[in-house]
């Protein structure tokens, strides 16, 4: 069996040694042998394991990554299969969720106020996320004139909205400039709005594309298991 330095699996995947090692320590790759010398000695079926993280990672996060390679390690397959499945059922239903943001957006006009409970059954977002996004100024709420109750309209319930395709997001630069955007959205400036659900239709849709690029890599591995 050929036997493969970490500089030379470092540079083929343009990242660094300690990252192949933190892969390791996570023992999300075989461990390795070691040389008379303490050195890492990889094989064909670590460049695999590497070649999958970093393909999968853009698309699914590592946490994701972590626990679908745990499985074929453990020769899951199948559970690992449903991993990846959920991970797509969520981004499906990312797009879902703007469909539903774009109806809002055309019925903005209608006034409509909902309690902090409302919103919540609404966006099936806990109240006390709500809260914290209040908090931090990501939504803005009125205030009831006979109980002072938090009041939300369907613009805030159009943020809440966007802000939970955030949280399925594999967290990224661009992932925090999206939510500056959102936080940043006033309702009387329709185009800003489109521009901020254009640019996270854009993001849903490279996540999606990634993933098959992540899925494509799995499917390798699961290839060279199997001849093992």
């Amino acid at each position: 069996m050929k036997k493969i330095r970490p500089i030379d699996i470092a540079k083929k995947l343009k990242i660094s040694t300690s990252s192949l090692r933190s892969y390791e320590e996570r023992e999300i790759v075989p461990k390795t042998e070691r040389s008379s010398t303490g050195y890492r000695i990889y094989t064909e079926e670590h460049v695999a394991y590497f070649e999958c993280i970093v393909a999968m990672t853009p698309g699914f996060g590592i946490d994701i990554t972590s626990a679908v390679l745990k499985k074929l390690q453990r020769k899951e397959l199948d559970a690992a299969l449903w991993i990846i499945n959920n991970a797509q059922v969520a981004n499906s239903e990312d797009k879902k969720i703007i469909e539903r943001v774009n109806t809002h957006l055309e019925n903005l006009t209608h006034e409509h106020l909902m309690t902090i409970g409302e919103l919540s059954l609404q966006t099936n977002i806990p109240p006390t996320t709500l809260r914290y996004w209040e908090k931090e100024g990501f939504i803005t709420a009125k205030r009831g004139e006979l109980n002072n109750y938090r009041l939300f309209d369907t613009f805030q319930l159009i943020k809440v909205l966007l802000m939970k395709i955030t949280q399925n997001a594999v967290y990224s630069y661009e992932v925090f400039q999206i939510k500056e955007e959102i936080k940043d959205l006033n309702q009387y400036n329709l185009e800003e709005v489109r521009k901020v659900i254009h640019d996270i239709s854009k993001y849903i849709n490279n996540r999606n594309q990634k993933q098959l690029k992540g899925i494509f890599y799995l499917y390798k591995l699961s290839k060279i298991l199997n001849q093992h």
